[in-house]
C-alpha cells in the first residue's frame, strides 16, 4: 500500500510539475532594441537547438544580414560577426542541419521565429539561421494565391522524393556534372513540367483560423508548412518593424549594421 501511495504521489508530481513549466523564453539584444522570444514545445528539434546555440553564445555579436521590409528579418550566420560591408552573407552556419518540424497548428503569423534552409529534399534546417517574420496583412484574395504558392512547394518537395522519379532526377544530375547543356536543358525543362502538375499529395488549405489571424496582424503565409517553426515574438515587435525598415543594399543586406548584441535564455 505504501509503495501504491508513493507511486501515485511521485506520478502527480510529474504530472503536475509538467503542466507547470515555465516555457522557454530568449532575450535578444540588438543595436536597435530588446526582443523577447518564446520557444514553442511543438518543435522541440529546433527550440533545444536553439537553446544550446544561445547558451553557447554562438549568436552574440552575429549581423541581420538579410532584411526584406513586409517580409522578414534573417540572421545567424556564422562569418557575419567579422565580415566586412562587400561580403556577401548568407552561406555558413555550423556543420550539421536540423530535421524538418512541421506542426499543424504553426504558421507564419507576424512575428514568429524560423530556422532558414536550404533548397534540400529533406527540408531540413540550417544549424544556425533563423528568421523573424514581419509580413504584411492579407486579404482572402491574397490568401488563397498564397495557399497556391504552398501548393506548389510542396508538389515539388513530393516530386523530388517520389521514386519513380529518381531515374529522371539522377540523369539531370548526371548531364550537370558532365556539363552538356543539350541534356540538361531537356531534362530540366521536362522535371519543371512534372513540378507543376504533380498532384500524388494531399494539398494543403489553410485554416481558417489562420486566415483570420493574417487578416488581423499579418504574416507570411507562402512558407507554411515549408519551413520550421520554433518561436514566437512576445516582446518587441516594434524592434522587428524598425530593423524591417532599415535601408539595404544587394543582396538585401543592411547598409548600416544591425547587429545581435547578445543573447540569453531568461526562462527555461
Amino acid at each position: 500500500m505504501k509503495k501504491l501511495s508513493a507511486f501515485i504521489l511521485l506520478t502527480s508530481l510529474l504530472f503536475f510539475g509538467a503542466i507547470s513549466k515555465s516555457p522557454v523564453e530568449v532575450e535578444l539584444i540588438t543595436n536597435y532594441g530588446t526582443i523577447v522570444l518564446r520557444l514553442y514545445d511543438e518543435t522541440p528539434l529546433h527550440r533545444d537547438n536553439f537553446i544550446k546555440l544561445v547558451d553557447q553564445g554562438v549568436y552574440d555579436s552575429l549581423l541581420f544580414h538579410r532584411v526584406i521590409k513586409g517580409f522578414m528579418i534573417q540572421g545567424g550566420d556564422t562569418k557575419s560577426k567579422y565580415a566586412s560591408d562587400t561580403v556577401v552573407l548568407g552561406g555558413s552556419d555550423l556543420n550539421y542541419q536540423i530535421p524538418a518540424e512541421f506542426h499543424p497548428a504553426l504558421f507564419h503569423k507576424k512575428g514568429v521565429l524560423a530556422a532558414a534552409r536550404t533548397g534540400n529534399a529533406a527540408r531540413a534546417s540550417s544549424s544556425t539561421q533563423f528568421y523573424i517574420v514581419q509580413g504584411i496583412i492579407h486579404t482572402d484574395s491574397s490568401l488563397d494565391h498564397n495557399q497556391g504558392r504552398i501548393n506548389k512547394m510542396l508538389a515539388r518537395h513530393y516530386a523530388v522524393n517520389d521514386p519513380e522519379l529518381k531515374p529522371l532526377i539522377d540523369s539531370l544530375a548526371s548531364a550537370r556534372t558532365k556539363k552538356d547543356s543539350l541534356q540538361t536543358k531537356v531534362l530540366n525543362d521536362s522535371l519543371q513540367l512534372i513540378y507543376e502538375t504533380y498532384d500524388k499529395f494531399e494539398a494543403y488549405q489553410i485554416p481558417e483560423a489562420h486566415r483570420q489571424v493574417y487578416k488581423q496582424i499579418g504574416g507570411t503565409p507562402h512558407l507554411d508548412q515549408n519551413y520550421s517553426i520554433f518561436g514566437e515574438v512576445i516582446s518587441g515587435l516594434a524592434v522587428v518593424d524598425s530593423i524591417a525598415a532599415v535601408k539595404t543594399k544587394v543582396p538585401d543586406r543592411p547598409i548600416e549594421e544591425v547587429r545581435i548584441l547578445s543573447m540569453r535564455v531568461i526562462s527555461r
